[in-house]
Parts: C-alpha cells; sequence; structure tokens
C-alpha cells in the first residue's frame, strides 16, 4: 500500500488592493458630489418657490384690499362731493381729522422712495333721519333704534346739497335713537363757531342746517396707506398704522386727472404734479413685493420695471411688480 504524501500550500490572502481602494474612494466622492449638487440645487429651488409664493400672497392680498378702498373713496351720500361738506370736529383735538380738504390726498416720496396715500369719505350705514326735525341746527338728530351707533363714532349727515360731519357726544345712542353733538364731548369733540346754521356763532355745535326725513347718517372712515419698516424688520404695508402686508417694498401711485370733463383721465402723473386733486378720476398703482431670504438670483442683479421706470436691485432678492389701474366711482 502506497503512502500518499500531502503537502500543504499557503492559503491565498482575500480583500482589495490599495488601487481598489483609491478607485472606490474616487468613485463614492463622485457620488458623494453629485448627491450634493442635487441637494443643494432642490433647496435653491424650493427656496425660490417658496419665496416666489409667498410674493404673489402678499401682493395680490395688498392689491385687491387697497383697489378697494380706492374705488370706495370721496363717498359723501347723495352730495357729490366733499366741498359740500362741513367738518364740525375741533380742529384743535386729539384725532381731528380734516374730511373737507378732499377724499384723496397723496404724497410723493420722489423718484422710486415710496409713495403714500390718504383715502375719505363715509360708510353707507342705512340709517335715516326720523322726526321731529329740529327745530335748529343745534337740536338732536333721531334715527332708529337699534342703530349700532356708540358714543364718540365720528359720523356724517348728509343730504343731496348739504353734509355735516360731526362727534356723538351722548352715551347709548343705540338704545336710545338720539345722536347729540354737544362741545367738549371726547376727542376730538365738536366745536365749529362759524357754522353757517348758528350765525354769530352764538352755539359752537351747531349743524349747518335742519335735516329732514331725505337725509341720512353715514359712518365716517379715513385710510392711510404707507410703507414701514414691519415687525420682523422687513418692509411693509401699513394701513392706518397697523400692519397690513409685509415683504411690500414699495408703493407707487399715479393720479389720472380729468381736466376736460370726458369722464376719462387725459394723462396719469405724480402727485406732485396734480393740477387738480378733485378732477382725479382713476388712479395706478405699483406694488413691489420683495423676498425674505437673499442669494436668490445665482449672483445677477434682478431688473424690473415700476411704471415706466427700470429699477436694478440693490441685492440678489426675489422682487415682482403688481399694477393696475383703478378708478375712483364716486367721481364718475
Amino acid at each position: 500500500m502506497n503512502e500518499q504524501t500531502y503537502i500543504s500550500r499557503p492559503s491565498r490572502q482575500s480583500g482589495v488592493t490599495m488601487v481598489e481602494l483609491l478607485i472606490a474612494m474616487v468613485i463614492g466622492i463622485f457620488l458623494v458630489g453629485g448627491v450634493l449638487q442635487i441637494f443643494s440645487s432642490a433647496r435653491q429651488t424650493y427656496r425660490v418657490h417658496d419665496a416666489t409664493s409667498r410674493m404673489q400672497e402678499g401682493g395680490r392680498m395688498a392689491l385687491e384690499v387697497l383697489s378697494r378702498d380706492i374705488r370706495m373713496a370721496d363717498y359723501w351720500g347723495c352730495a357729490s362731493n366733499s366741498i359740500q361738506m362741513v367738518n364740525n370736529l375741533d380742529p384743535t383735538g386729539t384725532g381731528y381729522t380734516d374730511f373737507v380738504t378732499g377724499g384723496i390726498v397723496g404724497t410723493d416720496g420722489g423718484g422710486m422712495a415710496p409713495d403714500s396715500i390718504t383715502l375719505r369719505g363715509g360708510v353707507n350705514a342705512g340709517i335715516a333721519i326720523e322726526p321731529p326735525y329740529g327745530p335748529q341746527a343745534s337740536a338732536v338728530i333721531k334715527v332708529n333704534v337699534g342703530n349700532g351707533l356708540a358714543e364718540g363714532d365720528i359720523v356724517m349727515v348728509s343730504d343731496c346739497t348739504n353734509g355735516d360731519v360731526f362727534q356723538i357726544s351722548n352715551s347709548n345712542p343705540d338704545g336710545s335713537g338720539n345722536l347729540v353733538h354737544n362741545t367738549g364731548n371726547g376727542a376730538p369733540g365738536n366745536y365749529n363757531a362759524t357754522n353757517p346754521g348758528c350765525p354769530g356763532g352764538g352755539n359752537a355745535h351747531c349743524l349747518s342746517k335742519v335735516y329732514g326725513g331725505d337725509a341720512k347718517i353715514l359712518l365716517t372712515r379715513e385710510i392711510i396707506y404707507n410703507i414701514s419698516t414691519g415687525s420682523e424688520g422687513e418692509p411693509a404695508l401699513f394701513r392706518n398704522g397697523a400692519e397690513f402686508v409685509d415683504g411690500i417694498e414699495n408703493l407707487q401711485i399715479l393720479y389720472g386727472e380729468d381736466i376736460d370733463g370726458s369722464g376719462t383721465p387725459n394723462y396719469f402723473v405724480p402727485e406732485g404734479q396734480v393740477a387738480n386733486m378733485d378732477a382725479v378720476i382713476s388712479i395706478r398703482i405699483a406694488i413691489v413685493t420683495r423676498s425674505y431670504d437673499d442669494f436668490l438670483t445665482d449672483g445677477i442683479a434682478q431688473n424690473y420695471n415700476v411704471l415706466g421706470t427700470n429699477v436694478v436691485a440693490p441685492d440678489q432678492r426675489l422682487r415682482q411688480v403688481y399694477t393696475s389701474t383703478i378708478a375712483v366711482r364716486n367721481r364718475l
């Protein structure tokens, strides 16, 4: 029997070589770089889309509300304009509003600095004057009970020939149906010693006339729009001193003046070039919205146009311009 001899051989080592490891590392770096590039691109796309959505939402809201208020400006009941109004508020009192200087007052910021606009007028409250009427211009005005009015409300009584603005000075006008307009009660209070209803200043809280059943009580309003810094440190549109829509960087306004009585604006000009603000029948506004985030334009300064003026952005934020031309209905 032959004896078999077995010779043991060393087993081969398993694993990767240094070259293979280096190649794998290079491939991994390329893969990670690609993933990071995709992530960065997706993140930038999301930032742009999110900023655009925010700007669209803010711009549309600001445009809608501002347009609505402009359309309803300069309403004085069936009186044609504020020239027929007598303001009986105390001009020295806190919160005095000059309702008779016109329903539309603007300020021009100059260049591309933000403009502002003030809109005044009445709001039909459906409150009619009831008998007894008078008998003198200083008498209490009678209206229906449950009228929703309160002490301190500034209202307007108006028929088709005249109108008077005054502050309700008595408590509980809603329950009593009485509208008293005494002097020195509330802010600004009533005081008009030159009112034609009481010649010689004998009674400083007179109205200009005794109003009858053809007159109505309207609520008064003054709405001021301007641009200022909001609570988040970003520019915002303010309405009567309260932050209304943030992210609004600019408000530019042109006034359409009808100088020939055709019912169509002859031209649109800034506030400083308006010859007669009472002849303005249309207003063109441009609202510029701005993104919160910077570095969204890939290093290229954005160019945009505001009412015919080309503007170059000072940074890399996104901006959108919303423009509309609004007819002042109560002047047509």
